[in-house]
This record gives structure tokens, sequence and C-alpha cells, in this order.
């Protein structure tokens, strides 16, 4: 399933910075993207309540609401993909947000080389709409059903909010249940850089998971750690 492409795509900087804005504005326009900038969280939300946007990148120090308390907030809405600017070597900055629904994260300084990068990796996982398909393939997990085609997760009658970089883990998982992905390769197939560092990420993205999957998350049935193979993926 096909994503984003870039000249579809319109970016919400959110920085208290003005030369930062600024520079990533011209920066990301010049990549083909739309962009709208605000210089806080409270432009930000006067915003989003006109706009939609694909993708949000937010700078996690800023006055007023930080950019993982914001994050916190958005995700009891929306699902907006959002890259975090983090300061450099600031690791429990990057966890935080990331267990607060962030995507994904780059470290200030940055090459804008890398955050083009990290962008479009995001962008690829977000579904594209598509047409109903007739016969839509759906794996059970207790209460619990994910639709593979629509990537789309229920509860009953209710939908389970999931982020791109949620659905993109259950994409990969549903291509092989019952066979465990290593961390490595769970980085590889999400776009990521190898290294510790993503993989420790991964296990954050994975234990958001299974709060969205399993009736106890800290004895998982459904979204397995395998020992000294990674995790696995398996149904009813």
């Amino acid at each position: 399933m096909a994503g984003l492409t870039q000249n579809d795509a319109h970016l919400l900087i959110v920085d208290d910075d003005e030369r930062i804005r600024t520079l990533l504005r011209q920066f990301l326009s010049r990549n083909g993207f739309w962009t709208t900038a605000a210089r806080d969280t409270d432009h930000a939300r006067r915003l989003l309540e006109g706009l939609d946007f694909d993708l949000i990148v937010l700078d996690v120090m800023m006055p007023g609401d930080d950019g993982i308390t914001f994050t916190r907030e958005l995700r009891k809405k929306m699902e907006t993909p959002i890259l975090l600017l983090t300061a450099k070597g600031e690791s429990t900055d990057r966890i935080s947000g990331l267990e607060a629904g962030a995507d994904d994260y780059v470290a200030k300084p940055f090459e804008p080389k890398e955050l083009l990068l990290r962008i479009n990796a995001i962008l690829r996982r977000v579904p594209a709409s598509e047409a109903t398909v007739e016969a839509p393939k759906v794996i059970n997990l207790g209460e619990i059903r994910y639709d593979t085609e629509r990537a789309e997760m229920w509860h009953g009658d209710d939908m389970v909010r999931l982020t791109a970089t949620e659905v993109a883990l259950m994409r990969i998982f549903s291509t092989a249940p019952g066979e465990p992905f290593s961390r490595a390769q769970l980085v590889e197939d999400l776009g990521r850089d190898r290294g510790q560092a993503q993989e420790r990420a991964v296990d954050v993205q994975i234990t958001r998971l299974r709060r969205k999957i399993e009736a106890d998350p800290k004895q998982p049935r459904y979204l397995q750690t395998v020992r000294g193979a990674g995790y696995m993926l398996t149904h009813d």
C-alpha cells in the first residue's frame, strides 16, 4: 500500500525559534512539501482546528506546553504522524516522546537531509486512501480485530486509533503471523537507521501497541516477546 508523496503532503512546523521555522519552511518547500508554521503550541492548536496536516514537525523545548506534553494531548484526538526535534544527547526526551505517541525524532543540531529522510520514511508508512476491498483479510486478536486491507483496528464497534508507526508494525507482523521479527529487522523495515537507540525506540512502540491489543499488556498473549529472536504476532 503506497504512502503519501511529497507533493501531496502538508506539514505543520511548530518551533518557537523564528530562524529555525523559516529555515525549515524554506528547505521543506524547496523539496516539494506544503508547509505551515506555528510559533508555539497555542498557535498550533488554532491551526489544527481549521486545517488537516499529514505530519507535524514539533520542537520539544518550547515555552508554555513543551512538545512532549503537546504530543500526549494530540494523541487523545488525532493520529497525525509527529516527528519530534529533540536536544542532542537528551535520550530521556526521545523515549518520553515516543511513549507519548510520537512516530520518530531527530536530534538538534541535525542535517537537513536527515530530517528529509525521516519525514519521507514516516509518510511512506501512512496508508494511502483506497477503495474498499471486497474481501478484507481480518486478524482476530481476542476482542480485537485488525483489518489488514484497510489498516484498521477495531474493538467491537469502536475503532482503535493507531499511529502511522503502529500501522507499519501491524503491516509487518501481519505478513507472517507466528513468525518472530528481530528488533534489527523491525528497525530496517520501518525505514530507520540501524543502532541500539532505534531498537530501543522499537521496544517503546511495541509497548504502546500492546496496550491497544492486549487485555493484560504485561502478560501479552498476541504480541509476544520471543527470547533471543524478537517479537511475534499470534492470533486466534
